[in-house]
């Protein structure tokens, strides 16, 4: 019957994890975020590679180290490409996997079935969540919450062997869990309010001497535990683990430029947020209203407020300390939450946002435990009928899955996203900036302008949204009203990256190349990384005669993002221009394969392998011109001449030949050389030497008195094979 009960208890819990979820498969990537972690990133994008496994362990990437989170994206562009759904179904499988988990510990460790289970229910339904699930870039919170519950289920089964091969799984879930996200630096810490509650590793010790009744510390118990050293020295390799990783997380923050400067953020300020944070999170898990993408940090923090919060923290902790031996439960889900909420509550900075849902994914369940188990004891203690309390809890959980149903739904789009956050938030810089960019992916300049000029006329200091509104205006041919944003971003902050870069595409365009070239180094130089400017920069080398130069631009543009097209065709171009033709085929070939439909590129490829003697290639290439372009003169006589001229050519050839060359000669609309030179030469390879003759001695004399000599004799010199009954050849290789 316990088993049946339990499968039960499964089943229903997988289905709260599932349904409030069901609308995550018509969900789409985000302009936040996913382009850095999936849909731009190319090493991920390329699947599960040697040279992607290499990256995955040395990027610092996002401004973490977590390779597994990377493995894990790889996996998903391997089984799914880019198709969103099922970056989404990833995340809710671990989802449901945290939550079969987190009822199986708790459920091992109190004995509590029901209990454990609405706590389990309750992180599975909570819309705080949503941001967690929902979105593809935190892969690694659902992640690492996998490894931090498989950490713990480890660390009960060890605490009850004491087998050092059980001890060896804890370190390693561990160690997964920090590899895929930092946040699990505080583990250990958990795993010693486990010991005090519900394990009883840890036991309290009773107050050496009765206290006086009136006495305010006779209502504390004594903090020290009995020293139990070996359930602490069994932390110390736990903590090595978690230092280790806080180490390399502060270094690749600080690498990529992260990390807010004290100077920036002064310390005052951050605590303050903190403490107001704490109470918020608090109010938020009960009362799950005003969710949004983004929360922004406040300028300064009303007095009132910050005086409440700290109010009601200190009240609740007294709270907790006070009925730390005869409801344990409460210290240990009250410090739980304040503990693991710490890396996160912003007291070191990276970003600009005041607090954010995804934090609390691991904290919100020590909340969970400190309500369900104390609402347990209330319920009887005022003997409630179990009936009235299943209606209770059933009602308390479809609420929050409805909830949670409808704020998936916020994460449909970007523009569906950071509307919402608008709407939440009011003044939110960056939900603004992120649904302006989303109306221009979509298509909707006009719009995006609309939305950033209203913006601006009520904060023009914007860098961001000046630069942005700039680069709309540029895409819809405005470069002077381009230029006017650009310069107005650069005058609030003269090293803006984006400013510069389009500042440069805007002089660039005017033909000003050395104040352009300025522009692209100073990008550079506040974001090294920064591929678009380097090809921007390798562009106007190459149009101020430094080819060297600008190959060296083009090649580090490549080597941040191997599949930029554009840097492939231009490097290609200017290899070529310089007669390397060997060097430049492979990125011929690489934007090819990223431009399929361009039939321009297709057509200076197959020039290129022509050149190269590659002329069954280039055959190819020039087939998809035509297919793509048919009306393109220029590509049907460069086909017509290759087949016509091709010692291999076929009778099918020659007919082929014939009908490119005429239809060229028609679609050109005014007599030209070379195009009836093509058409002789294919009149003669299919025997019809007499068209040929009369079709070049036609082209000689339209060469000659176009001044062209040098075609005039060519074309003579077969015209003769004509007239001696032999067609013209090019050796191929």
């Amino acid at each position: 019957m316990h088993l049946t009960k339990k499968a039960g208890v499964y089943l229903i819990l997988a289905l709260a994890a599932i349904l409030p979820y069901s609308r995550i498969f018509t969900l789409g990537f985000t302009n936040f975020d996913d382009p850095g972690y999936v849909t731009q990133n190319v090493h991920v994008r390329a699947g599960l590679t040697k040279d992607g496994l290499i990256w995955a362990l040395t990027s610092t990437g996002q401004s973490n180290w977590h390779p597994v989170t990377w493995l894990s994206h790889m996996l998903d562009c391997q089984i799914y490409g880019l198709n969103p759904a099922g970056h989404h179904i990833t995340n809710l499988f671990f989802h449901l996997a945290c939550t079969l988990l987190l009822f199986g510990v708790f459920h091992r460790m109190t004995g509590a079935l029901g209990r454990s289970a609405l706590v389990a229910t309750l992180f599975a339904v909570h819309p705080l969540h949503v941001e967690s699930v929902a979105w593809v870039a935190e892969r690694k919170d659902v992640l690492s919450t996998f490894f931090w519950m498989l950490t713990i289920w480890a660390y009960v089964r060890y605490a009850k062997t004491r087998r050092p091969a059980d001890y060896l799984w804890v370190m390693m879930w561990l160690a997964l869990g920090l590899a895929s996200k930092p946040m699990l630096v505080t583990l250990p810490f958990a795993l010693l309010l486990l010991d005090v509650w519900p394990l009883e590793r840890l036991v309290l010790r009773r107050p050496a001497r009765a206290a006086r009744q009136n006495d305010l510390r006779s209502s504390l118990p004594n903090l020290r535990p009995s020293l139990n050293w070996p359930v602490l020295l069994e932390k110390i390799p736990l903590l090595l683990l978690a230092i280790a990783s806080s180490i390399v997380t502060y270094i690749a923050q600080q690498k990529e430029g992260s990390v807010v400067s004290f100077h920036l953020l002064p310390f005052h300020r951050r605590l303050a947020n903190a403490v107001v944070a704490y109470a918020l999170y608090v109010r938020k898990a009960f009362w799950p209203s005003d969710l949004a993408a983004f929360y922004p940090r406040p300028e300064q923090i009303d007095s009132w407020r910050f005086v409440l919060s700290i109010i009601f923290l200190v009240l609740v902790t007294f709270q907790a300390v006070r009925l730390w031996r005869k409801r344990p439960y409460f210290a240990m889900g009250w410090l739980w939450y304040l503990g693991t909420l710490v890396p996160v509550i912003g007291l070191v900075q990276v970003g600009d946002q005041a607090l954010a849902d995804r934090y609390t994914y691991i904290p919100l369940i020590g909340l969970s435990v400190l309500a369900v188990w104390a609402g347990a004891d209330v319920l009887a203690h005022f003997q409630i009928p179990r009936r009235v309390i299943g209606i209770s809890a059933l009602a308390l959980v479809s609420g929050l899955g409805v909830l949670t149903w409808r704020q998936v739904g916020y994460w449909k789009n970007s523009v569906t996203l950071f509307s919402r956050a608008i709407a939440v938030t009011g003044d939110n810089d960056l939900a603004y900036l992120n649904f302006g960019a989303a109306l221009a992916s979509e298509g909707r300049l006009d719009e995006a302008v609309s939305l950033y000029q209203d913006i601006l006329r009520r904060k023009p200091n914007l860098p961001d949204i000046q630069a942005n509104l700039g680069m709309i205006m540029a895409m819809q041919g405005k470069n002077d009203h381009a230029a006017v944003h650009y310069s107005i971003a650069l005058r609030l902050d003269p090293s803006h990256p984006e400013a510069n870069n389009g500042m440069g595409l805007a002089l660039a365009s005017s033909g000003k190349l050395a104040e352009a070239t300025a522009h692209f180094l100073q990008a550079l130089r506040t974001r090294p990384r920064y591929p678009e400017a380097k090809y921007n920069l390798g562009m106007v080398l190459a149009a101020q005669g430094k080819p060297q130069l600008a190959i060296e631009q083009l090649d580090e543009a490549l080597k941040l993002r191997p599949d930029y097209a554009e840097a492939h065709e231009k490097l290609a171009l200017v290899l070529a221009g310089l007669g390397r033709l060997d060097e430049a085929l492979p990125h011929y070939s690489a934007a090819a394969r990223a431009k399929p439909e361009d039939a321009e590129f297709h057509y200076r490829f197959g020039l290129a392998l022509y050149q190269r003697h590659r002329l069954r290639d280039a055959m190819l290439e020039l087939r998809k011109t035509v297919q793509l372009k048919p009306g393109w003169p220029d590509a049907l006589n460069t086909l017509a001449w290759i087949l016509a001229t091709n010692d291999s050519t076929t009778t099918g050839d020659a007919s082929e030949a014939v009908r490119l060359a005429e239809k060229a000669v028609k679609l050109a609309g005014k007599p030209d050389a070379s195009m009836l030179d093509t058409l002789a030469a294919a009149y003669a390879t299919g025997g019809r030497f007499a068209d040929a003759v009369r079709t070049a001695e036609t082209a000689v004399r339209l060469a000659t008195a176009a001044g062209d000599k040098s075609l005039a004799s060519d074309i003579e010199h077969r015209c003769q094979l004509y007239r001696s009954g032999q067609n013209y050849t090019e050796r191929s290789q």
